[in-house]
């Protein structure tokens, strides 16, 4: 009877995968839907369009965008990890949904379990940039401004996008790999955060590259170094903050497409294909660079690695520095 129950189940799960593979085979064969946790406009929301696009034309079937922003990127990613694992419903995730929420907070999903790796997109730079009353140049002088300013009982500020955002985390790594007392004042969202440290109420802010680029060329605000591990095209004669004196310091904002847990790996292998193929396109890589990111490529397996370590990676720093969620 064990033999016979043996046999059955074998055929089972022999007859379950040739039916998902026949289902995979015939993928896709309906509308395709990308959703961005963030507000239309932003640099999410553009690369999931320039994505987009292409693969309506590689799938020979529609593919929209549909923007669920709200929580950081937890309302959008909760969609998609309740979604039906069947390759018609995937995220464009970042580093907040699968990086630092996972870290800070309880999330409604899990970060992990409940979603499957497609492929990593891009990666794009922050700067450390300072206010022009600041007598600073470069990193080292404003370090030591800084210390100089605590033991004066009068610390510099700088602002966020808010609590558990890419530019607080970087402020807190900043802290903790210098040694520094700095103030941080969170915002509701970048706009207002740019806003007062070019009227200069905050002094220091870590935002993306591309949001005070033209503030920068301006000198309305002043580059001191980039939060990645190299240097940016965009900014060619700014080091980075690594190269600066802080050795082992790289905060980058990350992007990448996950479908829901489940999703059979045929139809994840077939979407990690076409995304890559769009990816080394040279007009995604001139596009992608206008909102000041660089394209990044990567197996479904290896950005499940990434994923892993970079939550891991913030978890530490957010124990160190205590940061709690709003």
């Amino acid at each position: 009877m064990k033999t016979c129950s043996l046999v059955w189940a074998a055929a089972g799960v022999a007859t379950a995968i040739a039916a998902n593979a026949v289902w995979a085979q015939a993928y896709p064969s309906r509308l395709v839907k990308i959703i961005v946790p963030t507000s239309p406009g932003g640099g999410n929301d553009v690369m999931a369009r320039i994505v987009g696009q292409r693969l309506t034309e590689r799938l020979k079937q529609p593919v929209i965008v549909d923007n669920k922003p709200g929580g950081n990127g937890a309302i959008g990613s909760d969609s998609v990890a309740k979604a039906p694992a069947d390759g018609y419903t995937i995220l464009l995730g970042y580093i907040a949904t699968h990086g630092i929420n996972p870290a800070l907070s309880k999330l409604p999903y899990d970060a992990v379990k409940d979603f499957a790796p497609i492929g990593q997109i891009a990666e794009a730079q922050m700067a450390l940039v300072v206010h022009p009353s600041l007598p600073v140049k470069n990193v080292q002088e404003l370090i030591a401004l800084a210390k100089s300013k605590a033991k004066a009982s009068a610390p510099l500020s700088y602002a966020s996008a808010g609590n558990g955002t890419a530019p607080h985390i970087a402020g807190e790594e900043f802290k903790q790999r210098t040694g520094i007392e700095l103030i941080h004042i969170p915002y509701k969202g970048s706009a207002p955060a740019v806003t007062d440290t070019l009227g200069g109420h905050t002094q220091i802010m870590f935002p993306s590259l591309i949001a005070v680029s033209r503030h920068v060329q301006s000198q309305k605000l002043r580059a001191l170094a980039l939060t990645g591990a190299k240097r940016s095209p965009l900014f060619a004669s700014l080091p980075t903050i690594a190269e600066s004196g802080v050795p082992g310091f790289e905060v980058i904002q990350w992007y990448g497409f996950f479908a829901p847990a489940k999703t059979p790996p045929e139809i994840v292998e077939r979407l990690n294909k076409e995304i890559t193929a769009i990816l080394k396109e040279p007009d995604t890589a001139k596009k992608f660079a206008d909102q000041g990111a660089d394209v990044v490529t990567s197996s479904p397996q290896e950005f499940g690695k990434f994923v892993q370590n970079d939550i891991e990676k913030w978890r530490k720093l957010i124990k160190a520095a205590k940061i709690q969620a709003d």
